[in-house]
């Protein structure tokens, strides 16, 4: 939860500034939408709604937090965040994302878009 300290919660998932760790990313744009993805479909479908609703009423919910994770992350790596865009390509897209945003360290320092979130820890 340290990383969530100076940024705060609401401006982590509603703003696209600034930069998160690969910590922060793994958390807020992957595990995060898998168990409240599970979590709300179970939810929705005991409710009565449609499957089809069901899916498109969480994929609604959840399409912000996850952009704006996901653009600092690309921030962090010293790249515009319309590389989120990347994830649209089928297979190559999701693999290029999961190595850039997962497996590969931020920029350390400062970059265009802010202070290392790495260095405030």
């Amino acid at each position: 939860m340290r990383d969530l300290e100076p940024m705060g919660l609401r401006p982590l998932l509603l703003r696209l500034d600034g930069r998160v760790t690969r910590r922060t990313w793994w958390l807020w744009a992957v595990a995060m939408p898998l168990g409240l993805t599970l979590y709300l479909t179970v939810v929705l479908r005991v409710a009565g709604l449609p499957a089809l609703a069901t899916e498109v009423v969480v994929n609604l919910l959840l399409l912000w937090p996850v952009v704006a994770v996901s653009v600092k992350r690309w921030h962090d790596r010293g790249k515009s965040g319309w590389w989120v865009l990347a994830a649209l390509i089928p297979v190559i897209g999701w693999v290029w994302v999961l190595i850039e945003n997962g497996l590969l360290s931020g920029d350390t320092g400062p970059n265009r878009f802010g202070e290392s979130p790495a260095g405030a820890q």
